[in-house]
Formats: structure tokens, C-alpha cells, sequence
């Protein structure tokens, strides 16, 4: 058990971000002050994390080993496949670490009292002694999460807890060839998205009940996924007969690009993007990989 890491993630807060600009407290003030704000408020909620990081980091048991990372810095962090992942922030903090583990327990608590919590972020900080204890021991507590994979056919991959994205940067026309549900259509449209059960209650609910669409959403833990054409218009170029639908496991959505330039992000992370060009294919689906959620 003396081997054991806790892998604590967090965001940096507002008042870190002013100083990482301003370099200094009084001339974060200063900045604050002359467009009529002031530090106060920032200061509180920054102290508040910090206690709450605080109290989290006093139930980790003295002989484990500990490892502490920003948000910013995800991508280039090195977890191993026995960290336990402990994310101290709101729910799009824990997709958003989601998309670099493979298989890791992650116990996500609310840092803000109640006043936070969510469907991942949902442990008070005074709580999570068992439930590490509960993950270090495989207990099989929790629950596992689907996730959604795209694929290019240039060995470009993303993997996302609630949905992917595909369409141009600014959100202009993009132009494709879709295929899904034993059909093929070429399109015009604003982009697709493609969503799990987890990402049901955000961006394709939205989607969703825009359109007043009767498809019934995946449950988190479903290996399903569903997908939403974004502002598709007919053309005599285009059509919009196929413009929403599910996709269940070992099936996929798959795209040639027809567009000079499109991207693809997962879970709204825009800077985390692949680039694809004219030609290019791309394939979406269920992922091999689940979030473990304690």
C-alpha cells in the first residue's frame, strides 16, 4: 500500500490567473480598480480553494505518495496506470482529465460546499477517506462512464467524456460527406457533434430540444452515443435528410472532409484540437476506454 499514489487535479483560480498577468497583488488591484472591481471577492474564493485542497490533501494517507497538477498543464502530466485521481473542481474539470487516463479511478468533490456539486463532482472534501481506500483496493465501487473516440485516418486520435466536435474553427461552413445508418448524404452544415450519455445534459440536450427532436438520449453508462447536425441547409450541392441519430457500440459515424480546413475538440477544449484537411476520413465512436468514477 506504501506505493500508492493520489494524483490531486485542480484549476488555477482567478487570482492566480492575475497574478501570472500582472505579476504583482497590488497591480492585479490596480487593474481591478480602474475599470470598478475589486480584489475581495477573488481573494475569498481563492482561499476557499485552497482550504478545500487543503482538507483533501490531509486525508491522503502519510505513507502514499502524492502528486498535485493544473489543468493547464493535463496534457504533458505522466499518470500511471495505479494512480487514484482525485479532481477538486466542477464537472467539466473531471471530463476534462478524463481524456488522459485509461482506466484510473477518479473520485471528483465539490470544492464549493454544496453550492457546486454535480453529477462527477460530487463528494464533500471532508468525505473521500473511504472512498480512496475503496479505490485502492478495487473494491468495484463506482461507475463506469462511456466515452466517445474520433479518428483520423492520419493516425490523429481525441477521446472525450461528453461529446466531440467536428466543423470549421469560427463555426462557418463546413462541407462533408456523411455516412451513418446505412445511408450517405453530402452536407453542408455548421458542424456535428456527437455526444454521450454523460454529455446528454449539455451541449445534445441543447441540440435536442432546439429541434424538438422525439430521439431518445443514452444514460451515462450506456455504450451508446448520439449525434446532432448542426444548421444543415440544402444546396445543389447538399442535403439535409440526415441530420440526427445514435450510434451504438461497434458501429460508426465516418466523414470525408470536403472542406480546405476543419478541426475537431473534444468536451468545448478548443486549444486541445486536431486539424483535418480535403480528403481526409474521419471516423467516430463508442471509445474502448471508460472513465472509472468513484
Amino acid at each position: 500500500m506504501s506505493q500508492q499514489r493520489v494524483v490531486l487535479v485542480h484549476r488555477a483560480t482567478e487570482y492566480d490567473e492575475l497574478l501570472a498577468r500582472h505579476a504583482t497583488r497590488g497591480q492585479a488591484a490596480y487593474f481591478l480598480g480602474s475599470r470598478g472591481h475589486d480584489m475581495v471577492a477573488i481573494e475569498e474564493r481563492h482561499q476557499s480553494l485552497q482550504e478545500v485542497l487543503a482538507a483533501v490533501s490531509r486525508q491522503i494517507p502519510l505513507d502514499w505518495r502524492r502528486g498535485v497538477v493544473e489543468r493547464a498543464d493535463l496534457s504533458s502530466y505522466l499518470f500511471t496506470p495505479d494512480d487514484i485521481v482525485v479532481v477538486v473542481g466542477q464537472d467539466g474539470l473531471v471530463a476534462n482529465v478524463a481524456k488522459y487516463l485509461s482506466g484510473q479511478p477518479v473520485i471528483g468533490v465539490d470544492p464549493g460546499a454544496g453550492s457546486d456539486a454535480g453529477v462527477l463532482s460530487r463528494h464533500p472534501p471532508m468525505e473521500i477517506v473511504e472512498l480512496l481506500q475503496a479505490a485502492a483496493s478495487d473494491s468495484g465501487i463506482g461507475e463506469s462512464r462511456t466515452m466517445v473516440q474520433l479518428e483520423v485516418d492520419d493516425g490523429q486520435q481525441l477521446v472525450a467524456l461528453n461529446e466531440v466536435y467536428l466543423g470549421h474553427r469560427t463555426h462557418q461552413t463546413s462541407r462533408y460527406t456523411l455516412r451513418a445508418l446505412g445511408m450517405i448524404e453530402r452536407q453542408a452544415s455548421s458542424g456535428i457533434v456527437v455526444g454521450t450519455g454523460t454529455g446528454s445534459t449539455g451541449w445534445c440536450r441543447s441540440l435536442s430540444l432546439e429541434r424538438h427532436s422525439t430521439m431518445v438520449l443514452p444514460r451515462p453508462e450506456d455504450r451508446a452515443l448520439a449525434w446532432f447536425v448542426r444548421e444543415a441547409w440544402p444546396s445543389p450541392w447538399s442535403t439535409i435528410e440526415l441530420t440526427e441519430g445514435g450510434l451504438g457500440d461497434g458501429n460508426e459515424l465516418l466523414l470525408e472532409v470536403e472542406s480546405d480546413r476543419l478541426v475537431a475538440f473534444g468536451d468545448g477544449i478548443e486549444d486541445d484540437r486536431l486539424v483535418v484537411t480535403r480528403g481526409q476520413t474521419v471516423r467516430v465512436a463508442v471509445a474502448r476506454r471508460t472513465l472509472r468514477l468513484v
